[in-house]
């Protein structure tokens, strides 16, 4: 009876609650894609070398891959509300800064505080788990775990459109204001879980993870500039891997560990996090593929001619289909489970990229790409927290999520890297500049089809349902087990 009274309780603010946590998700990745229309001009603006300048790009990444995971283990230890309000005063933070900066030093250290925020889109799906009603919970997942593309692709031309008609300090501030808003919304609307893991905080493994995260990324992020085989480069992926080995051994012998590895071994998480970080080098190829196609100059042969803004505009439909899809791929899972969601999503990216090799002459053809591959990484991204929290304790969602998120970013770098490569060794000459060459692009193209089959493959040997396991009942079911153990143990749950 009580259950059914808390549900009851909670199911009229359910939409507002849903409503909110979307919105953090969609402003944070907003966040992400502020910078993008400055990339060419942020070495005038920053008064800065063109590789120095970058790290304006990349400390938003790197921080986002170490704070995810580290805010979602303290999110499980002290309430996920609270680590979501100080995850959002941090973008408000770092926009303040950014927008009050004119020099390198300043705007890094704003964007790497931006980039923190990006562990509110796993806390937020760990509250939805929390607090909404079971008929709901899918859906609401579906389009929070979708909103980093969403909001990615309506970023982009509004962000594009300020930078062109307003200073550029004013994407800052308008970051900030954002923020700001979400923030009093939380406070407001969105409760506090309930659901504690207790333990002590793994500063050890904290500090281990960021080490580990740091060599790895920075190695994929700059190496491009530095060289591939140089010493750096290779000194620190080989510090990586050194440093990620000892941090595993650490964290599979200490009492309350930072990432609970043993669960994160389990085949259904562990396929469905591999998946997560080719889905999120398929996704990344589109964003950095598309725009160069469509602003090269027609005189080249292949350019399609447009501007910053337009082509962010021809972009941004798939951010909408992303939203609509959403409940389709959360109404898929319920059926057939969300191993099918993901490998639907999967073959849709896969069939938007062979669109695009025989489209890619076309302005229409290119919108038309981005919006299979948008319907492609709505299904994909919303079947991935289901398959997660379906195979994890109820206090480790926030963590479980975290990582998820982390391996998306970690997909995303090494696109980011990879596509870099092969962009800037086809190339063709257009006057006086050395420019991308067409088969460069249709190498990329190729390569993310690819790609997107791989995770279909993977998502095949995840462990499958004829039917997703509800939710609320999952939840439960986790919680008595817990309860059960610790009665036997003579313990109180926290």
């Amino acid at each position: 009876m009580s259950s059914i009274t808390a549900t009851e309780g909670r199911a009229p603010r359910s939409g507002a609650i849903i409503g909110v946590l979307a919105s953090a998700g969609i402003v944070v990745s907003v966040m992400q894609t502020l910078i993008v229309p400055l990339i060419s001009e942020l070495p005038t603006l920053l008064h800065a070398s063109a590789s120095n300048a970058s790290w304006a790009v990349t400390a938003t990444l790197l921080a986002g891959a170490v704070a995810t995971p580290v805010m979602g283990r303290l999110g499980d230890m002290y309430g996920k509300r609270r680590m979501l309000m100080l995850n959002l005063f941090l973008l408000i933070a770092g926009s303040l800064v950014s927008a009050l900066s004119s020099s390198l030093t300043p705007m890094i250290v704003g964007r790497a505080l931006q980039g923190c925020a990006m562990a509110v889109i796993p806390l937020g799906i760990s509250v939805m788990r929390d607090e909404l009603p079971p008929e709901r919970l899918g859906s609401a997942m579906a389009l929070m775990s979708s909103s980093i593309g969403i909001g990615g692709a309506l970023g982009l031309p509004l962000s594009a459109l300020i930078a062109q008609h307003a200073n550029w300090h004013v994407l800052f501030w308008a970051s900030a204001g954002l923020g700001a808003v979400v923030a009093l919304l939380v406070r407001m609307l969105v409760p506090e879980s309930p659901v504690r893991s207790g333990g002590h905080f793994d500063a050890v493994g904290a500090l281990g993870l960021t080490a580990g995260l740091l060599s790895l990324l920075i190695a994929i992020s700059k190496g491009g500039d530095w060289g591939w085989v140089s010493g750096t480069t290779l000194g620190l992926f080989a510090a990586a891997v050194v440093v990620l080995v000892a941090w595993g051994w650490w964290e599979l012998r200490t009492t309350d560990p930072l990432v609970d590895l043993r669960t994160t071994a389990r085949r259904q998480v562990l396929l469905t996090n591999i998946s997560s970080v080719v889905i999120g080098f398929a996704m990344y190829g589109m964003n950095l593929l598309v725009p160069q196609l469509l602003e090269l100059p027609k005189a080249t042969g292949f350019g399609l001619g447009q501007s910053l803004v337009a082509a962010g505009m021809i972009i941004a439909p798939a951010g909408l289909v992303m939203m609509a899809v959403s409940p389709m791929s959360a109404r898929l899972s319920a059926s057939s489970g969300p191993k099918v969601s993901l490998l639907t999503g999967a073959l849709v990216i896969a069939v938007g990229y062979g669109l695009g090799l025989g489209l890619m002459s076309h302005v229409w053809g290119l919108l038309l790409m981005a919006c299979v591959i948008g319907a492609g990484i709505a299904f994909s991204y919303a079947a991935m927290p289901a398959l997660i929290m379906s195979a994890v304790p109820t206090s480790e969602t926030a963590a479980a999520n975290g990582l998820n998120t982390l391996m998306r970013s970690i997909g995303s770098s090494s696109s980011a890297a990879v596509i870099g490569v092969i962009l800037a060794h086809q190339t063709t000459s257009f006057g006086q500049a050395v420019i991308p060459s067409e088969h460069g692009f249709r190498i990329g193209f190729v390569l993310c089809g690819v790609v997107a089959l791989l995770a279909a493959a993977l998502t095949l040997a995840i462990p499958g349902r004829k039917k997703a396991k509800r939710p609320e009942a999952a939840q439960h079911a986790v919680v008595r087990t817990e309860d059960s153990s610790l009665e036997a143990s003579g313990t109180t749950a926290v």
